[in-house]
């Protein structure tokens, strides 16, 4: 009883309420019509108290599915909400400007306008989203690059979330992409699984297929922590990943040096004070010179990486937003370093927008993505 009264159970159920009122207002008329429309909202009720931070080793198919159908739900809502307040801010703009016409289309037309828009768009959002990632290659241009690591190629994969939308096929689909590529380097920039180790295992199997052998880096998001962080980390250097937690690795490639280093995830304080991220340590310079690579999960410690010395930071945990309009409001909040390349000081900072997708299997204004960056004198 008491999961369904604490403080976050009341306020996210008003809130669910609040909405359902509205769009029930706004879009139907009839009783059998609101039953119909209270089944999204039951399941988007359900998700989070059910699923969320569920660490079960196995589910039955009645979950697996209902949790599904809770996302779809949560990303056809998104999109019912925002065309109902835009048909209701066009009725104010209409009545305002004694547009009648219009007036009375947005009334007469207006509902269904609105549930085929929703539909549409969460069509060709999964669409997208289903499909796979793209393969993105990007310049990074460094002044004093060593000769030997011309045309170094790193490859990125970050938020995958292996879990209830994503599944074993889409994972093998994704390292036979990357293993295409030929990288020398690949690197795993967290949120890679969504749920605990037992239920997961066989799905992210095939990441154990990664090239080349011996390089390819992981560093954990606030996903691994809630799924279970010291299982995974000890699952993931079973699948041949170096794991780098505040640590670093350094390697020689036709005569250069480049260290890779691995910090953890902000979340992490809430395991333990000593799991705090730490640049300046993982920086190591008493390495001595070297072309310094950070893997960092969340974007906001690129202002520690510049401080430490690094000349490349990559993050992912945006999603770029994943779906409109949370493209807009993220690319605000996380600005300069939302998505893709921009720079700190000396500090080149690469943000995936993800090569899976977390909640809703949706993209609609951007892409999900396998990252290929490719390091050049310029």
């Amino acid at each position: 009883m008491r999961r369904f009264l604490n403080r976050f159970t009341l306020l996210f159920s008003a809130v669910v309420a609040l909405l359902y009122c509205y769009l029930a207002a706004r879009l139907t008329e009839s009783l059998a019509a609101r039953l119909l429309l209270a089944l999204p909202f039951l399941l988007l009720w359900i998700v989070p108290l059910r699923y969320w931070g569920d660490r079960r080793e196995q589910r039955g198919t009645l979950d697996e599915a209902l949790h599904y159908a809770g996302y779809l739900a949560m990303g056809w809502l998104n999109f019912a909400l925002l065309l109902s307040l835009l048909r209701d801010g066009l009725l104010v703009l209409a009545r305002g400007l004694s547009m009648f016409g219009s007036v009375l289309l947005l009334q007469d037309h207006g509902a269904t306008l609105v549930l085929g828009g929703s539909l549409a768009a969460l069509a060709c959002g999964a669409l997208v989203a289903l499909r796979g990632p793209r393969v993105k290659q990007v310049d990074i241009l460094v002044d004093d690059l060593p000769p030997g690591l011309q045309d170094f190629r790193i490859l990125q994969i970050s938020d995958l979330h292996i879990g209830p939308t994503i599944g074993r096929r889409y994972v093998e689909d994704v390292v036979r992409r990357a293993n295409a590529r030929q990288p020398d380097l690949v690197a795993l920039t967290g949120d890679i699984v969504d749920g605990p180790v037992g239920r997961l295992a066989e799905a992210a199997a095939s990441l154990a297929q990664l090239q080349p052998q011996g390089r390819v880096y992981f560093v954990p998001g606030n996903h691994e922590v809630y799924a279970g962080l010291r299982q995974w980390t000890a699952h993931f250097r079973d699948l041949g990943m170096q794991v780098l937690m505040n640590e670093h690795a350094l390697l020689e490639h036709r005569g250069a040096r480049l260290l890779v280093g691995g910090v953890t995830d902000p979340s992490m304080v809430a395991l333990h004070q000593s799991l705090a991220p730490d640049a300046a340590r993982t920086a190591a310079p008493q390495a001595g010179p070297a072309f310094r690579l950070l893997l960092a999960h969340h974007p906001k410690l690129a202002v520690d990486a510049e401080a430490a010395g690094f000349d490349l930071q990559l993050s992912g945990h945006t999603h770029g937003g994943q779906f409109f309009p949370w493209t807009l409001a993220v690319r605000h909040i996380h600005a300069p370093h939302a998505a893709g390349l921009s720079r700190r000081g000396r500090l080149w900072v690469y943000v995936s927008v993800g090569t899976g997708s977390w909640g809703p299997p949706v993209r609609l204004g951007t892409r999900p993505e396998i990252s290929l960056l490719r390091l050049r004198r310029p």
